[in-house]
């Protein structure tokens, strides 16, 4: 498929997307195993800058929308199980459907017992 790549044994997955697709999205990464993710509300915009509005008959612009960013490392699930499954739940074919980022992570430490790497995320 068109993007699979080798990838090191952990890997970070961000994922940008509306904040109205997160429960269906935790959802379906929990059924393929995901056990952990940390979400952030973010503010941003891409291809679509923005909105018009109106408010009271005044018509304003919001530059920065309201979105979800969803932070996951997997050592365990493969990393095109991951993104096949954020695609699934994720693309409706509108402008701001999201965006999804991959990276190699190279050392992880769990602060409270110092355990490294992959033990550190199970």
């Amino acid at each position: 498929m068109k993007g699979d790549l080798i990838m090191p044994e952990m890997t970070k997955i961000e994922i940008v997307t509306r904040q109205s697709k997160l429960e269906s999205l935790k959802n379906a990464l929990n059924e393929i195993g995901i056990t952990g993710m940390t979400v952030y509300n973010v503010l941003g915009y891409g291809v679509q800058k923005g909105q018009k509005q109106t408010y009271r008959g005044v018509s304003y612009s919001v530059d920065l929308l309201p979105k979800i960013k969803l932070e996951i490392v997997v050592c365990t699930v493969p990393v095109q199980e991951v993104v096949d499954t954020a695609l699934k739940v994720l693309r409706t074919g509108e402008i701001g459907d999201g965006k999804i980022f991959i990276s190699p992570v190279s050392r992880v430490i769990k602060v409270r017992t110092g355990e490294e790497d992959k033990s550190a995320l199970l």
